[in-house]
């Protein structure tokens, strides 16, 4: 059972344990999302979404294959949306880089080309770094843009090596 200031991942969320409470004969979690503090989530201890963190391990895995894993190849624009929506839905890591890479590439494309960003895109891109970088500044004990920061130079060092 998690105790208060615990944190764990809520479906996509990382979240900390603000209480744990009965209601109803049953123990809940009050959850507080650390993308967004002011909402509370109440939920049975016993739910079968709570995930735990990455490990430091883990984080440091997943950094180092980052330059192997490869963005979304469909072009099509109306199939890249459906490709978005079915990789956020996975709990997979690697499909969230898939659409930060993804998104990232096709919107310098844009920019390249004197065009505006996507608005699809930056949505998208948004999202998958929430959930990624959440997990990764609350487990690196970092903030969010320092986790950015962190994570692009070392795959920049990964990619300097190899």
């Amino acid at each position: 059972m998690l105790k208060v200031d615990d944190y764990i991942v809520y479906k996509k969320d990382t979240c900390k344990v603000k209480e744990i409470k009965k209601m109803n004969d049953k123990d809940y979690y009050v959850l507080i999302p650390v993308s967004d503090e002011s909402l509370k989530i109440n939920i049975p201890v016993d739910n079968a979404d709570l995930k735990s963190l990455m490990t430091k391990e883990e984080v440091d895995k997943l950094i180092k294959k980052m330059p192997t894993i490869e963005p979304i190849t469909s072009g099509n624009d109306k199939m890249i949306e459906f490709e978005y929506k079915n990789l956020l839905a996975t709990n997979d890591k690697e499909d969230l880089i898939k659409i930060i890479k993804t998104t990232y590439l096709r919107n310098k494309e844009r920019l390249d080309n004197n065009k505006k960003i996507s608005e699809r895109d930056e949505t998208y891109f948004k999202k998958a770094e929430e959930y990624l970088y959440n997990e990764m500044s609350t487990v690196l004990n970092m903030s969010f843009d320092d986790v950015k920061n962190y994570v692009l130079n070392r795959v920049i060092e990964l990619d300097k090596v190899n």
